[in-house]
């Protein structure tokens, strides 16, 4: 196997008529999926969509969404996912950037694009997935077309181009991270071996498929023959459900997802016994987050890291080691990592001492799509990838991540990192989900804002909030401010958008 494209005609051979995939109100056997995406490889190159051709996938999570991935893998196409919260000008920038041949798409989400074919030049054609009148063409016809004897899928080098993956454009527009072949099955491989996956698992998920978070839990459960229940979006009470109903083994998902399912009303008639173990990762989570969850589901709750340049995990636990807690655990065997000096990369941070993630290997980005400048600015010339992750690491391998490099608040002179706090008040009684951002302050430069979900019924004042923070944060630390809200702006992955935290309308 030396192509992702690979990934479900070997799973198909092995495992057959077991199902492979619940979603959106379809199961789909192993063979199944595989009959289906050769369907699409095959209506692709009938219509002129040639190996190393983008094509684009924008939809909220459904079995289509997979079938269309693996079917433009196996046409040998570079799969392109687009997260399915960017607006219309945004898609436009990212299929113009790419040079996108064909959008696979959602009919909700075609609304209002009537003129992307005119308006990006490469654009061939539109197929909804749900066969949406506003599409080109529909993806029934797409299916109804006939697979010839002896087809095969397109057999790439291992070095070639799969996918490119967007990363979010804080600073401008977003970049084009291109991840090859060998990276997608080796981070699916190792993600696999680590964390124990077997053809008896059942994976409940609402990540989203077009994240290489999404993409490697449903690629690394495909890879070992067991069964994913992909959930359209994230809800609380259907998580729940969803755990007990199909007797789920393991749990995916991001910090947020977590407090909201252990503050939801009803996490206490919720049926958990059945799962063996969970992951997260996306940011930090409150290791009381984790312990409430692990004495409720009693199964541990793995922590892991990973980011679009390394298309999909760069650290996890194994599942059957000794847990470290507030740890993002160690390397990957296919990645090299290291923490390097603040100030100077090329030299090594002292062991317990912060500074920034690097990676270097066949995981690391092949470059950023048409953007050299910016390839040559976020890999070294000795391949030393910058992650922008602030971390540290221990005598035992194990990593440690502090925060994001542009998330950090500066008050003072001292550097103080959001998730510190947000690990810290997570612990309070009445908070369910809390983000830390900064605030301009004419004498410190940035003081530290917190912003608060309390718990349904739950009442704190801002006064309590800060002084529960004095019994466990230095002075430079403490948030200053403190700010109850309805909710927390968070990305179609369920990761607090910090940047957005300004915005915020407190209720009246």
């Amino acid at each position: 196997m030396i192509g992702a494209g690979q990934i479900l005609p070997e799973s198909a051979r092995r495992f057959g008529a077991k199902t492979a995939l619940r979603a959106n109100g379809r199961d789909l056997s192993y063979a199944e999926l595989d009959d289906l995406s050769n369907r699409v490889a095959v209506w692709l190159a009938a219509c002129g969509i040639a190996p190393g051709d983008r094509v684009s996938i924008y939809s909220a999570n459904r079995w289509e969404w997979i079938v269309a991935y693996h079917g433009a893998l196996k046409a040998g196409t570079v799969v392109n996912p687009v997260n399915v919260m960017l607006t219309a000008d945004e898609l436009r920038f990212v299929l113009g950037d790419c040079g996108s041949s064909l959008l696979f798409a959602s009919g909700e989400r075609l609304a209002g694009l009537d003129r992307l074919v005119a308006d990006v030049p490469t654009l061939r054609g539109v197929v909804g997935l749900d066969d949406s009148p506003n599409a080109t063409a529909t993806f029934t016809d797409v299916l109804a077309t006939p697979v010839p004897e002896g087809f095969a899928p397109h057999q790439p080098e291992p070095t070639e181009a799969s996918t490119i993956g967007y990363t979010s454009g804080t600073t401008g527009h977003p970049k084009g991270a291109v991840q090859s072949h060998q990276a997608v099955l080796l981070s699916c491989r190792a993600t696999a071996e680590m964390h124990g996956r077997t053809a008896s698992d059942v994976v409940v998920t609402a990540l989203p498929a077009p994240h290489v978070y999404g993409n490697v839990v449903v690629n690394s459960t495909f890879l070992v023959g067991g069964t994913v229940v992909l959930m359209e979006r994230f809800d609380p009470a259907a998580a729940l459900q969803l755990i007990d109903v199909h007797q789920a083994t393991m749990f995916e998902g991001v910090p947020a997802m977590y407090s909201m399912m252990l503050s939801h009303p009803d996490l206490a008639a919720a049926s958990l016994h059945t799962l063996t173990r969970c992951t997260v990762g996306g940011q930090t989570i409150a290791s009381a987050t984790v312990a409430a969850w692990q004495a409720k589901a009693a199964a541990p709750l793995i922590e892991l890291w990973g980011m679009t340049e390394l298309a999909g995990l760069g650290t996890t636990h194994w599942h059957d080691g000794l847990p470290v807690p507030g740890s993002i655990g160690v390397a990957l065997d296919c990645v090299e990592l290291r923490v390097a000096d603040l100030n100077d990369p090329a030299r090594d941070a002292a062991v317990g001492e912060p500074g920034e993630l690097m990676a270097r290997g066949p995981l690391v980005m092949l470059e950023y799509f048409g953007n050299p400048a910016a390839t040559a600015e976020a890999i070294e010339a000795d391949g030393w990838m910058h992650t922008g992750d602030i971390a540290s690491v221990d005598a035992s391998g194990h990593y440690f991540v502090v925060d994001r490099r542009k998330d950090m608040i500066i008050t003072g002179g001292y550097n103080v990192y959001p998730a510190e706090i947000e690990r810290v008040l997570a612990g309070h009684p009445a908070v369910a989900l809390v983000a830390v951002g900064p605030v301009p302050d004419p004498v410190k430069g940035e003081l530290a804002k917190a912003y608060v979900v309390l718990r349904e019924g739950v009442t704190a004042t801002e006064q309590e909030i800060v002084d529960y923070s004095r019994e466990h944060l230095a002075p430079y630390k403490r948030p200053r401010k403190v700010a109850f809200v309805l909710a927390l702006p968070q990305t179609s992955t369920g990761k607090i958008m910090r940047r957005e935290l300004i915005n915020l309308v407190t209720p009246g």
